[in-house]
């Protein structure tokens, strides 16, 4: 029986700073960027992860807003929850994922240095991706003898406001709005490679409780993303990675920031098997154009057990 490192199901942590007047507030964003999110997988499975990321770099703030020399810090612990089932009769797989963080950081602001520091719990996400088309039901043992082609692949994400949060806090590891994003993606393999793409949307509820009463709006955010996959050998594979993100302008009580975020990233991920219940993910990523937002350098390590 091979060994199957499903890392795929728990995306990777990449955490972003989003400057807003004079917050800075900890939500995910539109770097995500996963590998197999949307490859065949057997059902009737169960997966426990938890791993370390951190992240550092500094900001490309809005042009009204003078914030010179940032850098931020962020450590985050992550620990998540995946299933495997079948869905009218394809494979599907149901995650959630949950993280606790500490940031610090410090810039000058009106010719003035500032520092702080804070730890909380992060915005829990969960999600349902159904594999719909090229990926059918099987289990462990049929599965050996599948071969894969072409699967094609929706989901819907939902990231839910209950992480720390505090409107008169200037630092904050929650993002205090509901987020939810929808998702299509395809993969096809040829031998040992893998090629993949997908594109996601985050919509952004309001905050109507954000830093010095201030009400903001966040407009859609569009990503795109693209996965070369390689399999090294068996239970290993190697993956370079790419995306493109575009929108997320924030509007404070009606007026806009002119903060649309126009950028992309470079990530490489290594996952390895010892058996067939542990697993090893190692990731690395890094901006590549940043407009506004947010220019971090981050690396980390998942480990993943198989119930």
């Amino acid at each position: 029986m091979p060994t199957l490192p499903f890392q795929h199901l728990i995306k990777p942590i990449t955490i972003s700073i989003f400057l807003t007047s004079f917050l800075f507030s900890l939500n995910g964003s539109a770097q995500d960027l996963e590998p197999r999110s949307y490859t065949n997988i057997p059902i009737d499975m169960q997966f426990i992860v938890a791993g370390y990321g951190r992240s550092q770099g500094g900001l490309s703030p809005a042009p009204e807003v003078p914030l010179e020399e940032s850098d931020i810090e962020i450590n985050a612990g992550i620990l998540g929850y995946a299933a495997t089932f079948d869905l009218g009769g394809s494979s599907s797989k149901f995650d959630m994922v949950t993280s606790r963080l500490c940031i610090g950081g410090s810039a000058i602001f009106k010719g003035e240095y500032i520092e702080d520091e804070r730890c909380g719990y992060g915005d829990p996400s969960f999600r349902l991706t159904w594999n719909f088309y090229g990926a059918p039901s099987l289990t462990r043992q049929e599965f050996a003898q599948y071969k894969e082609g072409l699967v094609m692949g929706a989901s819907l994400q939902v990231t839910a406001p209950i992480g720390t949060y505090d409107a008169s806090k200037l630092v904050n590891i929650g993002a205090n709005q509901w987020v939810f994003r929808p998702g299509f993606g395809v993969s096809y393999r040829i031998g040992d490679w893998y090629y993949s793409a997908n594109t996601t949307v985050r919509l952004y509820q309001d905050n109507k409780e954000f830093y010095n009463g201030i009400y903001l709006e966040k407009a859609p955010q569009y990503s795109l993303q693209g996965h070369l996959i390689y399999s090294l050998a068996k239970g290993q594979w190697l993956s370079l990675s790419a995306n493109y993100f575009i929108g997320g302008e924030t509007t404070k009580n009606g007026i806009k920031a002119d903060d649309e975020q126009d950028n992309s990233r470079f990530s490489l991920t290594y996952s390895f098997a010892l058996n067939q219940n542990h697993s090893f993910k190692l990731y690395a990523h890094t901006g590549v154009i940043t407009r506004i937002g947010n220019d971090f350098d981050s690396f980390g390590v998942l480990w993943q057990y198989a119930l």
